[in-house]
């Protein structure tokens, strides 16, 4: 499965960015879809995720209220949209796959995912 994240760029503090996950893979459609970050000289910490029927969401304390995930399950599209950024919002986004669900209600560690995309930079301003 192989997956491309775009959507990244620079916004001044409060703006909104939409990034998005896409990928050719017809299985994909059946697997948990997860974002995650690193900041430079920071681990990669879990963002957001959400379940191959868009049943169910999960989102990390930081973003949660100002970011959502969706996802448009005709097209094979995973959203991200962040919203009210903070200049601590600025990493790279990476989006994930994994075919064995969410972590139902836990953060989950970017091990427990099998799939990634490339990254796209996120920078917020102040």
């Amino acid at each position: 499965v192989q997956l491309q994240a775009s959507g990244g760029g620079v916004v001044r503090a409060g703006g909104s960015l939409r990034l998005s996950c896409t990928t050719s893979s017809r299985t994909f459609s059946t697997y948990a879809t997860g974002w995650f970050r690193q900041a430079p000289g920071k681990e990669r910490e879990f963002v957001a995720e959400i379940s191959w029927r868009a049943s169910a969401t999960a989102y990390a304390a930081s973003v949660k209220g100002r970011f959502t995930i969706s996802k448009d399950t005709a097209n094979n599209i995973v959203y991200l949209q962040m919203d009210r950024l903070r200049p601590e919002d600025t990493a790279v986004y990476y989006c994930a796959a994994n075919p064995y669900g969410t972590a139902y209600g836990r953060d989950p560690l970017p091990s427990e995912y099998d799939y990634w995309g490339q990254g796209t930079q996120v920078t917020v301003s102040s």
